[in-house]
């Protein structure tokens, strides 16, 4: 099936909460706390979307990916905001795809998107955060040509400490 990528509207806010909180629930079931993931609501974080949307201006680029009219995926990426990051550097904030599309290519589909326009603006490096214990998550980055570049960061979420850790890319 062919998956149109595109820029995300305000339109597109629910839909991309469903997807996030989704993503979350499949991805990070036993890494994060069941009653945290759980307690995600569609409809809170479908305002906090909205809220992104319209702080992010130009800075921040939102994208989904659909597939027959559905949207299927999100992703979003901007300026690094690590310490240490370079000019011109970019990271990748997130990137999920409905649990029933893993593996048919919806998330190549919108890194391939994110990556053609970080370089488009100029970026010489992407990089993104990881949960340590996510495998899956870190063999699909390391097949988009990502790997870890040794930066690692305590994350607590729900009264768990988790570790994230950086992987990055030369574009």
């Amino acid at each position: 099936m062919t998956t149109r990528v595109r820029k995300m509207t305000e339109a597109d806010c629910a839909a991309v909460a469903e997807v996030r909180v989704e993503g979350w629930r499949s991805a990070y079931r036993g890494l994060l706390p069941a009653a945290y993931l759980a307690a995600m609501d569609v409809g809170e974080d479908a305002e906090a979307r909205r809220e992104h949307l319209a702080r992010a201006g130009e800075r921040v680029v939102h994208l989904v990916a659909e597939r027959a009219g559905k949207v299927v995926g999100w992703a979003a990426f901007g300026p690094d905001r690590s310490p240490d990051a370079g000019p011109g550097d970019g990271e990748l904030y997130a990137l999920y795809v409905r649990p029933e599309v893993v593996g048919t290519g919806a998330g190549r589909a919108l890194m391939d998107e994110v990556v053609a326009r970080a370089v488009a603006r100029g970026c010489a490096r992407l990089s993104l955060w990881v949960l340590e214990g996510n495998a899956p998550g870190r063999r699909f980055y390391a097949k988009a040509g990502f790997a870890p570049d040794g930066a690692r960061e305590p994350w607590e979420v729900g009264g768990t400490e988790v570790v994230e850790l950086r992987y990055a890319r030369r574009l």
